[in-house]
Order: structure tokens, then C-alpha cells, then sequence
């Protein structure tokens, strides 16, 4: 017989940081070449004129100027129209 009782282990101690996502610059605010507008997961908003995508999805300013945030409708690959908003640099 044991004479300690058995510790076991926790089980919900695994936590991640955070990864600072979302707008980081607003329509209207300017912004300079290289400048991060949003970070995202995904391509929930859509890099337009004046931006460039990165390969984690973040947005970037390609030029300086002044951010702007339009509503577009986007086909899909099944035929449907979906909005979408889309960043650009004017």
C-alpha cells in the first residue's frame, strides 16, 4: 500500500499570448511606405490599391498617404457575391 497519496497533474494549464491582431491604422490616418494597417488572421479584409499583402495576411502600405476603407462585393468561387472591405492608399 502506498503510503502518499497519488499527486496527479493538472490538465488546463496550457495558455498562448496573444497575437495583437485587428486595425492598427483607421480611415483617414496617414501612413507611410511599409507601415502595418491590419493584422489578421485570413483574408478578412482585402489589400487594394496602395497595399500589399504579406504572407501572414498582413496588410501594408505600399506608398504614403492616407488609408482609406471601402465596401466591395466579392464573387466566389461557388458563383455568390459576398461584401468584403477593402484597404486602400490614396
Amino acid at each position: 500500500m502506498s503510503k502518499v497519496k497519488a499527486g496527479g497533474s493538472s490538465k488546463n494549464n496550457r495558455d498562448s499570448a496573444g497575437k495583437r491582431l485587428g486595425v492598427k491604422l483607421y480611415g483617414g490616418q496617414t501612413v507611410k511606405t511599409g507601415q502595418v494597417i491590419i493584422r489578421q488572421t485570413g483574408s478578412n479584409k482585402r489589400a487594394g490599391k496602395g497595399t500589399f499583402l504579406s504572407r501572414d495576411f498582413t496588410i501594408h502600405a505600399a506608398k504614403d498617404g492616407i488609408v482609406q476603407f471601402k465596401q466591395r462585393r466579392i464573387t466566389r468561387f461557388t458563383g455568390k457575391t459576398a461584401p468584403r472591405t477593402e484597404v486602400t492608399v490614396e
